[in-house]
């Protein structure tokens, strides 16, 4: 039977979170004028806090005020080359690099599923040797243009199992031909831990760490 390793990003592979950061780096390089407008993104975020908006309208939001309504893609695509590098080096936990390549090694398909956006998830999963990526996507115009709007929904928690099962179907798997393994550091992915055979507490919040020691599941903790 096939095996899967299953790998959130965020604060789980990484050490820090991705989106903002992604959103800084990439402003500097388009409108650095753009960071002016910091202060708005904060705003931003104190309304999705006070539940005024959802997790996707907040990153479509941001994304519309630091980077603006849409992007080329020969514009972004290098960026977010540069991003992942940059991510790769900086940001990503040395006992990663192992779990992920003995996982490798002991025959596993690797899969990084994350709500993070493709743009970058998908040319740093290629440095760290994964077979798939996962992410949250955006909607396109015409000649590949990039809006600041999100292409279905944002791949988080219910959302995040059901893009794994979206991936299922396009890799005719069913759900009997293979063992998963999911690893991931919050209890917003408990639709997948739920869903998976095997699952790993990585870098967990104090709520999936009570969650994981009350149902024996690994915790590793890197510091």
């Amino acid at each position: 039977m096939t095996e899967i390793a299953i790998y959130d990003m965020d604060r789980t592979i990484t050490r820090r979170a991705t989106w903002t950061p992604f959103l800084i780096f990439a402003a500097r390089r388009i409108d650095p004028w753009r960071l002016l407008l910091l202060p708005a993104v904060l705003a931003v975020s104190v309304a999705y806090l006070l539940r005024m908006i959802d997790r996707g309208r907040l990153k479509e939001v941001n994304q519309h005020l630091l980077l603006g309504h849409m992007l080329h893609p020969d514009q972004l695509a290098p960026i977010g080359e540069e991003f992942a590098e940059r991510t790769l080096r900086d940001n990503v936990h040395a006992q990663a690099f192992a779990l992920i390549e003995a996982d490798r090694k002991s025959g596993r398909r690797l899969v990084l599923a994350t709500a993070s956006f493709a743009y970058y998830v998908v040319p740093l999963a290629r440095r760290l040797g994964f077979d798939d990526a996962l992410a949250t996507g955006s909607m396109r115009g015409e000649g590949g243009v990039v809006y600041a709007r999100i292409d279905g929904e944002n791949c988080y928690a219910e959302g995040k199992l059901r893009l794994l099962h979206r991936w299922m179907e396009q890799e005719n798997l069913s759900r009997d031909s293979f063992t998963a393994r999911f690893y991931s550091d919050s209890p917003s992915d408990m639709p997948a831990f739920e869903w998976a055979d095997e699952r790993i507490a990585v870098n967990p919040t104090a709520k999936l760490r009570r969650i994981a020691e009350k149902r024996g599941w690994p915790i590793y903790a890197w510091g």
